[in-house]
């Protein structure tokens, strides 16, 4: 079976992808880390692919939790909950997974605002434009999970204060954490980049995304570890 990278789609637009990084690097922006997409076996398989695909985060695109979300310049905008993993150690390419476990320092809850306008029938396209990332809310870190210790989570999404999402198993939709842990490091590895300590991943959507029209106060928690918020507001005239 061939690796996610040699996919000649997935090759052209991580390049583009890494490209636009460095000039904001370079710009002077600071990385924040990295964010998993299509991890799940039914979602790679759907998509021809034999790997979860990466995109970058920068610090300037974090937004507190409780924030108020303007819909100006939006057009498609999703809201995922994610399983955030902080790493505590680098992790080069080829690790096993004893190793991607011992780098790992803290997990948490987080979200992720994306505006879907890229394709994702367009590999290339899809990933050049950073897998429609925009926006992240991290939460608080519990380090008694150092290792990427996932049992006995839960997710529990509030819409507007009424239930919208229950679910004892957060791996379910995204498969294993810490198989996207190590699927990062190797992908990054095929570009000449690395999983460094200090980054962030946020794993992909504990459930099917969010679709947000205004007006919604959406709340998840992570059980037990801590919770985000965010709030849109309504359109005009809406």
């Amino acid at each position: 079976m061939s690796r996610v990278w040699e996919d000649p789609r997935v090759a052209r637009g991580m390049k583009e992808q890494l490209r636009r990084r460095r000039e904001l690097l370079d710009a002077g922006q600071k990385a924040l880390g990295w964010k998993v997409a299509f991890g799940s076996p039914g979602a790679m398989e759907k998509m021809g692919l034999t790997g979860p695909l990466v995109g970058y985060l920068m610090e300037r695109a974090q937004m507190a939790s409780g924030v108020t979300v303007s819909l100006v310049g939006w057009k498609k905008l999703m809201l995922e909950p994610e399983v955030a993993v902080y790493m505590a150690a680098d992790l080069p390419a080829g690790a096993d997974r004893e190793a991607a476990q011992a780098a790992v320092g803290s997990v948490g809850p987080a979200f992720e605002l994306a505006d879907a306008v890229d394709p994702v029938e367009d590999l290339e396209r899809l990933l050049a434009g950073n897998i429609n990332q925009r926006n992240v809310i991290l939460g608080v870190k519990d380090f008694s999970r150092a290792g990427c210790v996932m049992e006995g989570l839960s997710c529990r999404m509030l819409k507007n204060g009424e239930e919208a999402v229950n679910t004892a198993d957060v791996q379910a939709n995204t498969g294993e954490v810490i198989d996207l842990v190590r699927g990062v490091a190797d992908l990054l590895g095929a570009f000449g980049e690395r999983l460094c300590a200090g980054q962030v991943i946020i794993g992909g959507s504990i459930v099917p995304p969010l679709w947000i029209t205004g007006g919604e106060e959406v709340e998840f928690h992570l059980e037990p570890v801590g919770s985000v918020s965010v709030g849109f507001a309504a359109k005009a005239g809406g």
